[in-house]
């Protein structure tokens, strides 16, 4: 023990400085526009899926990467046409848009003076060039989705210099255990399909040590807390690839004013079901649980605003476990109905339908857990 003491403090003696992860005071003091953020292609984890956050990181939502690498599915857009996607996007670009800032709580979205097609293709051409994938794309609903890309990566062994590294080995310990990002964004029409709101989502991913300094010591990957202000950097550069001037861009993300916070209850309904309570109309209730499941990475099968339904597919917290390491989230993922209705003037339900109707009490009891983690995202 005194052996190993000794060379930790030789080590921390010759590095000078390590570094353990970003200081997050430091990187609000950044204004938007002047953070480094550098993705590596050649680091991408190709299929990394994480089950819905819907409890504190455990050994249940923690997994072997081993596990989860694949193959990138069929639409995956391929990196040999980047350079001619990019080009076309600039001709694009050449005239600046309108672009606004909307903002309620702590989620920003934005109002482009583009087509929801249009703001689709130039969205997919912004993930291209910063290295991202697309995995999942449904565009039906307005859905895309990039693969996990490595933001921080371990700091390689020929730039720690030749006695660093041989300590780094000596104490089996790495200089900084990678961060994965992945990003959602979801478009919807407005104004009459003139205009397109678009909302931008960071899901991110990190390795951590498990029983350190023992014989079985491991890393594993577990979710991470949102990193805001990189959210709020990578919607900033995509409003300005839409189209915006850089100055003003920054201005309007920083001047977005709130809307009136929102009061949002949970309760029991029917049949012992969970519901919730948004004091907005149906309509406003509806844009808010779009983003609150983009929050918590749910994947949405459909939609339909008309009918005022989501149907989702999630992994019951009962489910997760020894099968879910054993076959994957996607074996044990059953699909349900979010059902959003008004009952009065400001006044909207959201209501969890289980459309296979078996209505077990596990079901019951995850509609409390799952509609109790939205009401959280407000």
């Amino acid at each position: 023990m005194l052996a190993k003491l000794s060379t930790l403090f030789l080590a921390l003696s010759l590095g000078g400085c390590i570094s353990l992860g970003s200081d997050d005071k430091e990187e609000k003091q950044i204004g938007l526009g002047e953070r480094d953020i550098k993705y590596y292609s050649n680091k991408t984890v190709t299929s990394l899926e994480i089950p819905p956050d819907l409890t504190k990181p455990s050994s249940q939502n923690a997994f072997k990467l081993s596990e989860y690498v694949s193959d990138i599915q069929e639409d995956t857009v391929s990196f040999s046409d980047k350079d001619n996607d990019i080009k076309e996007a600039s001709s694009i670009l050449r005239t600046l848009a309108n672009i606004e800032v909307k903002k309620s709580g702590n989620r920003r979205w934005l109002l482009v003076d583009k087509k929801p097609d249009t703001v689709w293709n130039l969205s997919k051409n912004f993930f291209k060039s910063h290295g991202f994938a697309i995995k999942k794309t449904n565009k039906k609903i307005g859905l895309m989705e990039t693969d996990f890309l490595e933001n921080h990566p371990e700091i390689p062994d020929h730039s720690l210099g030749l006695i660093r590294s041989m300590l780094k080995k000596a104490i089996a310990a790495r200089y900084a255990l990678p961060i994965v990002d992945k990003y959602r964004i979801r478009i919807e029409p407005a104004s009459n399909g003139d205009k397109s709101e678009v909302y931008l989502s960071l899901t991110s991913m990190e390795e951590v040590v498990t029983k350190a300094g023992s014989d079985d010591e491991n890393t594993i990957w577990q979710s991470r807390p949102k990193d805001q202000v990189l959210e709020t950097e990578m919607l900033y550069r995509l409003m300005t690839f839409l189209g915006s001037d850089h100055a003003v861009a920054r201005e309007k993300i920083i001047q977005a004013k709130e809307d009136q916070k929102l009061t949002v209850a949970l309760s029991k309904g029917v049949n012992g079901y969970a519901k919730l309570t948004f004091s907005l109309s149906q309509y406003d209730t509806w844009d808010n649980m779009g983003w609150a499941l983009d929050q918590l990475n749910i994947d949405v099968e459909d939609k339909d605003v008309k009918e005022g339904s989501f149907y989702i597919s999630v992994a019951r917290t009962e489910d997760q476990g020894l099968w879910s390491r054993m076959f994957g989230d996607y074996a044990i993922k059953k699909s349900f109905q979010i059902l959003v209705r008004q009952t009065a003037d400001n006044e909207t339900e959201v209501y969890f339908n289980d459309i296979s109707e078996e209505n077990e009490l596990a079901t019951i009891d995850f509609s409390h857990e799952f509609l109790g983690n939205i009401a959280k995202q407000f």
